[in-house]
Parts: structure tokens; sequence; C-alpha cells
């Protein structure tokens, strides 16, 4: 699998395991295998989980936003041959500051890094950009298990 940047949304879908509606990242840009990588989330306002609020724009939550970080850590982690068959697990979250809203066409550029990186477990820093503003960001640990 060829996995120079631009990576569009169908190769992203045989790395992640997730499908619609709860695929989140629409495209990666960025790849350095075993260090960084950068996603893209476009925020559209048919998104099933918007927070819609009477008189207020609608806010993508936090937890939606926090799981898009993690798909673009875990393309990062899975797309290495030795863990193609292996599923990614969130193990815990650390540090996460939620510092401005998101909202329906924003454009959430998603950077994670790797901390620490072993053989079933890792360490992850995340952190998502809206107009270079970061919007969130934090560590996140990872397990990898065996396919079910």
């Amino acid at each position: 699998m060829d996995l120079s940047p631009p990576l569009d949304y169908t190769v992203i879908e045989r790395i992640l395991p997730h499908r619609f509606p709860f695929l989140l990242v629409d495209r990666i840009i960025e790849f350095e295998p075993d260090k960084r990588i950068v996603g893209i989330k476009n925020v559209s306002l048919n998104e099933r989980y918007l927070a819609h609020r009477p008189g207020k724009r609608p806010v993508l939550p936090p937890t939606i936003l926090t799981e898009a970080v993690a798909q673009v850590g875990a393309i990062l982690i899975l797309s290495k041959p030795e863990n193609r068959e292996k599923l990614i697990f969130f193990a815990g979250i650390e540090r996460v500051r939620y510092r401005r809203q998101v909202h329906p066409g924003d454009v959430v550029t998603i950077e994670a890094t790797v901390r620490r990186l072993r053989s079933r477990m890792g360490m992850l820093r995340g952190v998502a950009r809206v107009d270079g503003k970061i919007v969130v960001e934090g560590q996140m640990t990872f397990a990898l298990g065996p396919l079910a």
C-alpha cells in the first residue's frame, strides 16, 4: 500500500476499522513513519453529532474532536506493516485542554507526534488547530491487540 501523502478517504478506510459515520478523518497531508502525522477533518453542518443549541451556532462536541485526534494517531500506528493485522485501543488520555469551539465550516488540522513507541503500547501527543489556533491538545496512550 502506497502511504505517500496525501492519503484520501479510501486509503484511510484500508488502515482504520472505522466506517461512516464514525470515521472522522478526511485526509492525511503529512506522514513521517514512527514520528509524526497530520490529518484533516472537515466539519459539516449535516454531521449528526453536532451539538445544536437554540439561538446559537452548532458546536462539534469535544469528545468527537478528541476521537478525531485519536484516529489520526491510529493511522500512524496501524500503517506500520507489523501492525496492519492488529486493533488499536484507547488506553488513556492525559493533560487534555479544550481551547476553542469548533463549528460547521471549520477545517481542523490534526497533528499527532509519537512520544513513546513500543511493540504493544505507546503514547502520542495530539494537537488540533482551526485557522492556526489550537482547539484541543493532549496526550493519548494506546495499546495494540490482535484482531478478534
